[in-house]
């Protein structure tokens, strides 16, 4: 990496699957007009990535986000002002995981990160697009991104909802802030965000987070597109076709100087 940054402003810990991984530039540039940068980035992301499982996805295979090396770098770093985003929260689900076991997989999770003094925002599930799914369509669905799962629509409904609920015991106790979805964001499969409204959703979720209106401003009248990758981030760890490949963090650069560490 570049050995002239600019020391970054805050950290950005940004944890989730698919809808975050489509959108990482995004979620990370509207982040930053709310909370300035540059920054350092800790991204544990992936399609089909999983809180407490080792997942896969055709010949990739990713761990668990709770089990993954961001948290022995978080540890090891000085602190700072420190946000972080967790969402998709769910595809443990279809993967066979109970409630109590996702659940514990986001609480280990949210522990370092309030250690590290962390502003801390958690996505529900999407419950209300999954209930308006027809089974026919859940099954579709489910056949298609999780084809090892037998869960019917009936199960996966009431394991999200005991979910949800037991993340809104987890928000009371652990003081974080969680941010409901609306239905009118995702798409037909229920789950996935519509490509026209990310920029919503996302706005929506990073709202939530506090606001500097010097550092807003600031970057608004700067930015006028993305940041654009000057080198684009790789897995720290990850299998492809079995075989275990590695990369040195941080492996990432944005143009506006934000590093990037990807696990």
């Amino acid at each position: 990496m570049p050995s002239n940054l600019e020391i970054p402003q805050n950290r950005l810990i940004l944890l989730g699957a698919s809808n975050l991984t489509l959108s990482l530039r995004l979620a990370i540039d509207l982040m930053q007009q709310r909370l300035g940068a540059p920054s350092e980035v800790l991204a544990a992301v992936g399609h089909g990535r999983a809180y407490g499982i080792f997942s896969q996805a055709v010949w990739r295979g990713l761990p668990g986000i709770a089990d993954c090396g961001l948290w022995q770098r978080l540890v090891a770093l000085e602190s700072c002002p420190a946000y972080a985003l967790l969402t998709d929260i769910g595809n443990d689900i279809l993967y066979g995981l109970l409630p109590e076991q996702i659940l514990q997989s986001v609480e280990r999770c949210v522990e370092p990160l309030q250690r590290q003094s962390a502003q801390i925002v958690v996505t529900g599930l999407p419950l209300a697009s999954i209930e308006c799914l027809s089974e026919r369509r859940y099954t579709f669905f489910r056949n298609l991104f999780y084809p090892s799962c037998r869960l019917s629509w009936h199960e996966t409904i009431s394991r999200a909802w005991a979910v949800h609920d037991g993340l809104v015991e987890m928000a009371a106790h652990r003081k974080f802030i969680l941010h409901e979805q609306r239905p009118e964001w995702f798409g037909l499969d229920g789950i996935h965000v519509n490509y026209w409204q990310r920029a919503a959703y996302y706005r929506a979720i990073v709202q939530q987070f506090p606001n500097s209106g010097e550092k807003l401003g600031l970057l608004e009248s700067k930015r006028k597109f993305f940041p654009v990758w000057q080198q684009r981030p790789e897995f720290a760890f990850k299998t492809l076709a079995g075989r275990a490949v590695y990369c040195q963090q941080p492996s990432g650069l944005l143009a506006d100087g934000s590093i990037i560490c990807k696990y």
